[in-house]
This record gives structure tokens, sequence and C-alpha cells, in this order.
């Protein structure tokens, strides 16, 4: 499959998502009891109550893999970067840290999930955040003016990652932190599931092996690279899961066979500085 039609494929099924204003990734699953689901994907990928009832309903859409602003250690008066804001739940979370005189920026390439992370900052009444059209590999974002660039469960979508973490880097301000929430993989997975559509825009088939995916971080000029939290991710992998029903449908295979390829995935969150003589 080439990337262009990759590319295509994830951006259909966010705003499928967008759209349903639910954490379905699978336009083939019912999605409209799902909320208790999504506050229990959150909490057990590191958000707490008072995360889920601080942000405007429909911010946060149960799509992520941790809480890259648990462990970003931001500051009041930051700008912070947020690479596939989606609805706009991390970057709600993270305006209260850097406050009335920092500023968040997300960025999604996906357009109704701009119009709704719009709508979220406008029902929020949030004066210090603001969301861009572009792609992560091309950001729209200024040389040098971003003091911390997160993520959660985006780069294992992109097919070009060494261009996401070049694109960090340029933009970040020397010594400037990326933290990542993200999906890697441990051991290959099927080819029934890299080939999968409903594979891809659910965070696996996009996902490469933990040791590629830290190696793209350093190539491109980033010093003091390290795991600060590895965990298997089974979250993704359950019964229950519409994008692990579609594939379950598409290879006719069991969900205890998909349980044991469960093991090949795990959820990383990552932290990487930009050095502050960089040349």
């Amino acid at each position: 499959m080439n990337k262009q039609k990759i590319k295509r494929i994830v951006r259909q099924g966010y705003a499928r998502i967008a759209e349903q204003s639910s954490s379905c990734c699978s336009k083939r699953v019912s999605c409209c009891q799902n909320v208790d689901r999504t506050e229990h994907v959150s909490k057990k990928i590191g958000y707490s109550e008072s995360d889920l009832k601080s942000v405007p309903e429909g911010a946060n859409l149960g799509l992520g893999c941790g809480n890259p602003v648990a462990i970003s250690s931001l500051k009041l008066g930051e700008t912070v970067l947020d690479l596939g804001a989606g609805a706009g739940f991390d970057c709600f979370l993270a305006a209260r840290k850097v406050g009335d005189k920092g500023k968040v920026i997300g960025v999604d390439m996906t357009p109704e999930m701009i119009e709704k992370a719009k709508r979220n900052a406008r029902k929020g009444k949030y004066k210090n955040v603001e969301f861009r059209l572009g792609e992560i590999e091309n950001l729209p974002i200024e040389d040098n003016s971003i003091d911390i660039v997160i993520s959660n469960c985006v780069i294992n979508l992109s097919q070009n990652k060494e261009r996401v973490f070049r694109e960090a880097f340029r933009v970040l301000k020397p010594s400037g932190r990326l933290v990542v929430s993200d999906i890697v993989l441990l051991k290959e997975l099927p080819n029934f599931i890299m080939d999968n559509n409903e594979a891809y825009v659910g965070c696996l088939a996009g996902a490469v092996m933990k040791d590629e995916y830290m190696d793209f971080i350093k190539k491109e000029g980033f010093h003091q690279v390290e795991i600060v939290d590895e965990s298997y991710f089974p979250v993704g992998l359950q019964k229950d899961d519409p994008t692990t029903a579609a594939i379950i449908k598409d290879s006719r295979i069991s969900p205890k066979e998909i349980k044991k390829i469960g093991t090949s995935v795990v959820s990383i969150k990552v932290s990487a500085t930009k050095p502050l003589d960089n040349k």
C-alpha cells in the first residue's frame, strides 16, 4: 500500500471519529455507547479523574496511549506544540499548566478535528490555545519558537517518522524538550494486520520497532533521548475494541490469537532535548 493511500485512509478514519464524537476507529462498529469506555481507557493510560473533568465535553476521544502532559514538567509562560492534537484534550490540559502568559498550539491534518477542537476551545473559553491545520511532517510553525513538543499516539500514524522528528527539532528552541507517548513494536506484526486499513487508523499497522523509533529521534540531533516509561498496550487489542473487532472480522482469526499478538505491542513515553548549541 503506497504512502498517499495510507495517509488518505488515516485522514478519513479520524474525520469519521471527529464527526461521530466517539473513540471508535472503525466505521463498521457502532460507537454510540462509548463514553464509559473512553473514560476507562483514559484512566488506564495515565489520566486522572480531575483531568477528565477539567476539559470541555467531547475533547477527550480516548485515542491516546499515554499522558505526555503528566511527564512534561510544563512551566508557566512556556509555549507548547501538540502534534496531532485531535479534539484538543492534551492541549487543554497543557493550557492549565502554562497559564495565561503561556501558549499552546495544536496541529492536526484533519479539518474535521480542527473544527471540533476550535469548538471545544470556545466552549471552554481558552484564550491561550490555538489550532492549526497542517501535517506533522510539515509543521506550520516558525523555527526555534517552541519550548516543548508533545504528542500522544500520533507519530506512529506517519509514514515519514524521520521527517516528523526533524520538524520537531526545527521548531524547538535550543534546550527545548520533546515528550511523546507512542506505540512501538517488540516483534513484527503479521501481514494480515500490517495490510489492514482499520489497523492503520487504530495505530497498529504504522508502528515500527522500538529501537528503530528511538534511532529516528537520535539521528535528528536530539540529546538525552530516553524511555521514561514502557508498558504493554492491551487496551487497543481488547475484544471489545472496535479496531480489533474489524481486524478479527477481516482476518477471521480468534480473539485469543489477537490477544497473543498484543504482546508484540508496547506503549512508550519518550523524552529528549534539543541541545543548546546544535551546530
